[in-house]
């Protein structure tokens, strides 16, 4: 499941820079995408089991805040970013919030981790030292570089909140209602009437539309929130990393964005220190696993 999002959110890179190419900005392709991701998501949910979109007081908090920041915002500032810099790079930094993650579960849910946790963490950054160039002339514009790193704390976020949300709700209602919260902030950020609707009638702007709602936003998004009900957040923010790796192959083929050889080095030094870093905790029983990397409930 996290391998078929992962490509999916991959193509949707490149997909979503060719559609923002067109004229559509940033804020509209990400209001785009969560109200047709919305009203898919819901209208399935309400027709297949219409109970399932029930909402209570005490959960709405948690709801309201992992639509606007996992939903909207993150892929608000991965649009800002992807605009500004090459769809690799932007990934790279985004694909810190793996790191984040195991930050909170060392630091702020008191897990035990090997040593090796270091170790990773020391790679990782090593490996963005590599991707930024830092002894020369950095290949990064200050803003495509702060809208990533935001991208990366709120991405961790929407992992853990994930992994707390399936534990109480099913995959599907779930994704909808934070679709519905990111639609209704998309709404307030660029207006439908707004819209360069005139600009959709091209039949090349039309099904970059349709795949960037559909195949790369509603479908992998939903996908990866149900591999959150069978694998921890941390094992799921690890895989979801495919995506790097697969998004700067897709760039270079559709868009011939080939990173040079010492940022492709600093992607892998990323990724394995990211692996060891997630993978340093030390398990207590099996039976726990999942929990221990759930957010407390929010409300």
């Amino acid at each position: 499941m996290i391998v078929c999002s992962a490509t999916l959110f991959a193509v949707n890179g490149t997909m979503a820079k060719l559609l923002q190419q067109t004229g559509v900005d940033a804020a509209q392709v990400a209001t785009l995408r969560a109200s047709g991701a919305a009203l898919a998501l819901a209208g399935v949910a309400l027709a297949l089991r219409p109970r399932s979109m029930r909402l209570t007081r005490r959960e709405a908090p948690m709801l309201v805040f992992y639509g606007l920041a996992g939903f909207f915002v993150v892929p608000l500032l991965y649009l800002v970013a992807i605009s500004r810099m090459s769809v690799g790079i932007a990934l790279l930094l985004e694909y810190l919030a793996p790191v984040f993650v195991a930050l909170w579960a060392r630091f702020v849910q008191h897990q035990e981790v090997r040593p090796r946790l270091w170790v990773g963490l020391a790679l990782a950054v090593a490996g963005l030292a590599c991707v930024a160039e830092v002894w020369g002339d950095a290949d990064l514009d200050p803003l495509g570089t702060a809208a990533a790193l935001g991208a990366a704390v709120l991405l961790a976020a929407w992992f853990l909140l994930g992994a707390h949300g399936t534990a109480r709700r099913d995959p599907l209602s779930l994704t909808a209602w934070a679709f519905l919260v990111a639609a209704a902030a998309g709404a307030v950020v660029r207006p439908w009437w707004d819209f360069p609707v005139e600009r959709f009638t091209d039949g090349r702007t039309f099904l970059l539309t349709l795949y960037v709602v559909f195949l790369g936003t509603t479908a992998p998004y939903f996908i990866l929130t149900a591999a959150l009900r069978h694998l921890p957040a941390t094992s799921v923010s690890i895989l979801s990393m495919l995506e790097v790796v697969l998004a700067a192959a897709v760039a270079w083929v559709a868009m011939d964005e080939a990173l040079p050889p010492v940022q492709l080095a600093g992607g892998v030094l990323i990724l394995v220190g990211v692996v060891l870093a997630e993978t340093a905790r030390k398990e207590k029983t099996s039976t726990t696993r999942r929990d221990e990397l759930v957010t407390p409930p929010v409300t």
